[in-house]
C-alpha cells in the first residue's frame, strides 16, 4: 500500500506542473511516482533535469541495464518494473538480456563491462578497486564515460530510494522476484 498518495493533477504544484506535464505528453500517461515525486518542485525538477541530461549518457541499451542492476541491487520493485518494461519495449533488450542485467551481466563484453562496474560502485560505495577501473577503461569506457556510469548509479538510486520510502502503487507490469529467475 502506498504510504504517500499520487497527486492529483489539480493537487500538483505549479513549479512541478511544467515538467510533470512534459513527462505525462512524452510517456502518453503520469506515472504514480512521478505524481508522487512532483509534491516537491525542487526534488522533481532536479531529478528530472538530471534525467534529462543522462539521456544522452551512453547508449539506450547500457542505460536501462544499469538501471536494472541498480534497482536489483536497491531492492526496488517499483523501478524493476519501470526498467523491465523500458528494456523490452524501448531499449529492445530480450528477455534473457533483462535477466542478465538484473543479475549484474550482459551479452555484449562492453556493456558487462558497464554493468558490472555500476554494481561495484554500489556494492562498494564508490570505493571500487584500481582493478575494477582499469577493467571499465579496458572495454573501451573512457574517463567521462566512468563518470557517466556513476551518475547513473547515483540517479537511479535516487529513485530506487524515493520509491522504496514511499512505494508508489505500481503501474507497470509486474516482474519476477529476484530469487526466482
Amino acid at each position: 500500500m502506498p504510504r504517500a498518495e499520487a497527486l492529483k493533477p489539480e493537487q500538483v504544484p505549479p513549479d512541478s506542473k511544467p515538467t510533470l506535464d512534459a513527462f505525462t505528453r512524452n510517456i502518453g500517461f503520469t506515472p504514480n511516482m512521478m505524481a508522487t515525486f512532483a509534491l516537491s518542485p525542487i526534488a522533481f525538477n532536479s531529478w528530472a533535469a538530471l534525467f534529462g541530461s543522462l539521456s544522452k549518457a551512453l547508449d539506450v541499451k547500457t542505460r536501462d541495464s544499469i538501471g536494472l542492476t541498480v534497482s536489483e541491487l536497491n531492492g526496488c520493485n517499483y523501478c524493476l518494473t519501470v526498467h523491465s518494461f523500458t528494456a523490452q519495449h524501448m531499449a529492445r533488450l530480450s528477455a534473457d538480456e533483462i535477466i542478465l542485467a538484473r543479475k549484474g551481466h550482459a551479452s555484449d563484453p562492453k556493456r558487462d563491462a558497464a554493468i558490472q562496474f555500476a554494481h561495484k560502485v554500489i556494492e562498494t560505495r564508490g570505493k571500487v578497486s584500481d582493478a575494477d577501473l582499469k577493467a571499465v577503461r579496458d572495454a573501451g569506457y573512457t574517463d567521462a564515460n566512468v563518470m557517466e556510469i556513476i551518475a547513473l548509479v547515483a540517479m537511479y538510486s535516487l529513485t530506487n530510494f524515493f520509491n522504496n520510502v514511499f512505494d508508489p502503487e505500481r503501474d507497470f507490469p509486474p516482474v519476477a522476484p529476484a530469487g526466482s529467475i
